[in-house]
């Protein structure tokens, strides 16, 4: 019987390179020095700059070589195990099945197994682990590890290639290579540029003095400017590199110092200087960083549902679809937290006209479709907006829940900026009153100069910046701040209506004040408090 157990053991062997399994790239991989090393020449040898998946697809290949190397070399020690044969004392096999461990017979005998009539079983000994076992020989019967005719590699076209395993294996394989290349002792050694590599050795030199003139060339001339532009006053006197090369240095420095900012370009690389470019640009303001609890979308109704994709909020959840790249022009309504710091919504209806980028920002130039005067702005990708346009907005002296339209021009980083005329007359508008300290608010009716097409539902104003931020801060850790908030404010709004109601977009409008919040999670406050009763047409009233 043991004989028996053996034939069945070995047939569960399966005969598989082990770059063609996923527990060897899951599990098993890890970049080594050999590994670095022919990473090293690689790119060396290419001359230029090389993605991280094109580093990956290099080394699974060389994996893949190196494994045929070691296979062919081990075959040429003995003769390939295959349970059909028979085996003489003293004859070396290998064993593919276990990583073409190398045996020696140490004996034979017959086997019983009435299953499999006559055969013999060999006992192998393993001078590399010291052990030994028993294997069928001379075996009759059908079994598995015959089928290979002594091919060792397997069936090659029915192997994974490289670009199969890549695609599988992606995120394990580039996890421990980007690993190594970042954190590893080598570190050093390997420049990190995007998505590119290159060797350290292979930059031309950029010191201090080098970044001081490029400093001085971007506040003088006060715009960004691309590496090209200063590269012929920096004078790298670099005359064994190349010009590309010259450039992805200056990139890397000027990525490597504080005072430059890397503002996203669909032409490449631009940079300014992060002390010129506005506060918004370098840290979300308070009422601009969205605080988005857990609620339940399933019992908003239609009509909520409805006001929600009307509002586009651009952290909202209301599944609008995104307005395609060919529309020439989209119109939006501006909200308090944007009226506030003079900053745009990326939003479904706006994004897909301001340019994408993996950097933090892109620089923009907004056009004035009434004056012509030209603004730079900034895209803050993380932040969902747009900022550097309060000076526009004070100019035409817009209120919050403005229209405001934006239209595409020729260029890919230029668009015009306008809103919806009227002839000027005094409105009344809602203006909050806060006390931070005791953390009280008020709403009163004023009238307020407006000029241009309004949404009157949102009108909702105050000039009280540091005290709004202070009340949003007083807020801050508390799970319950917005079910809180929404009962201050709704009676606000109720008591300045004669039917004594508050629209669903008003409280929106209002609770944006405070605290960055999109309409969703506003709206089930709204109609999961019992103190609030839905009169329909998105107005409720306290009960």
């Amino acid at each position: 019987m043991q004989a028996r157990r053996l034939c069945f053991q070995e047939e569960e062997d399966v005969l598989l390179r082990r770059t063609q399994t996923a527990s060897f790239w899951r599990d098993q991989f890890r970049v080594t020095d050999e590994d670095l090393d022919f990473t090293h020449e690689l790119i060396l040898d290419a001359e230029s700059p090389l993605t991280t998946d094109q580093l990956a697809l290099r080394l699974i290949r060389e994996y893949q070589r190196r494994e045929t190397a070691r296979m062919e070399s081990e075959l040429k020690k003995g003769a390939v195990y295959q349970p059909k044969n028979l085996y003489d004392v003293g004859e070396t096999l290998i064993f593919p099945a276990m990583d073409f461990l190398v045996g020696e017979v140490l004996e034979t005998r017959a086997g019983q197994n009435p299953e499999h009539g006559a055969f013999d079983v060999i006992r192998v000994g393993f001078a590399d682990t010291g052990e030994t076992r028993e294997f069928a020989a001379n075996l009759q019967t059908g079994h598995r590890l015959n089928g290979t005719n002594g091919q060792t590699t397997g069936d090659e076209e029915a192997l994974l290639s490289a670009e199969e395993i890549h695609s599988l294996y992606r995120n394990e394989i580039e996890e421990s290579l980007l690993f190594t290349l970042m954190e590893g002792e080598r570190n050093e050694d390997f420049v990190h540029i995007d998505d590119y590599w290159l060797l350290a050795d292979m930059l031309a030199e950029v010191h201090v003095g080098h970044l001081n003139i490029a400093e001085a060339l971007l506040e003088m001339q006060n715009r960004p400017m691309t590496p090209e532009e200063l590269l012929p006053e920096l004078d790298l006197q670099a005359d064994d590199v190349s010009q590309p090369m010259q450039v992805i240095s200056v990139n890397h420095a000027l990525g490597s110092d504080e005072r430059f900012d890397q503002v996203g370009s669909a032409a490449g690389p631009v940079w300014f200087l992060s002390r010129l470019e506005p506060p918004e640009a370098q840290t979300i303001p308070p009422l601009l960083q969205p605080k988005i609890g857990r609620y339940n979308r399933a019992i908003l109704s239609v009509e909520l549902l409805q006001m929600e994709w009307e509002l586009d909020d651009e952290w909202g959840d209301s599944g609008a679809t995104p307005v395609a790249s060919v529309v020439p022009s989209i119109s939006f309504t501006l909200t308090f937290p944007h009226w506030l710091y003079g900053t745009l919504p990326l939003s479904s209806r706006t994004r897909a006209l301001f340019p994408h980028s993996a950097q933090e920002r892109s620089m923009v130039t907004v056009v004035d479709g009434r004056w012509g005067n030209r603004y730079t702005a900034w895209v803050v990708h993380e932040g969902r907006y747009v900022c550097g346009l309060k000076d526009w907005m004070v100019a035409h002296n817009l209120p919050v829940s403005a229209q405001i339209t934006l239209e595409r021009t020729d260029e890919p980083d230029e668009l015009i900026i306008d809103f919806r005329p009227r002839r000027m007359r005094r409105e009344w508008s809602r203006i909050a009153k806060v006390d931070a300290d005791r953390q009280r608010f008020a709403l009163e009716m004023n009238k307020v100069q407006i000029s241009c097409e309004y949404d009157e539902n949102l009108i909702v104003s105050s000039e009280d910046r540091e005290g709004l931020e202070a009340f949003n801060a007083g807020f801050e850790g508390n799970d319950a701040a917005l079910e809180q908030i929404v009962e201050m404010i709704v009676p606000e709004i109720a008591k300045l209506n004669p039917q004594g109601t508050a629209h669903v977009k008003t409280i929106y409008s209002a609770v944006n004040m405070f605290w960055r919040c999109p309409p969703g999670p506003i709206f089930y406050t709204l109609i999961s408090n019992s103190r609030f009763q839905d009169v329909g047409d998105g107005f409720f009233k306290v009960r």
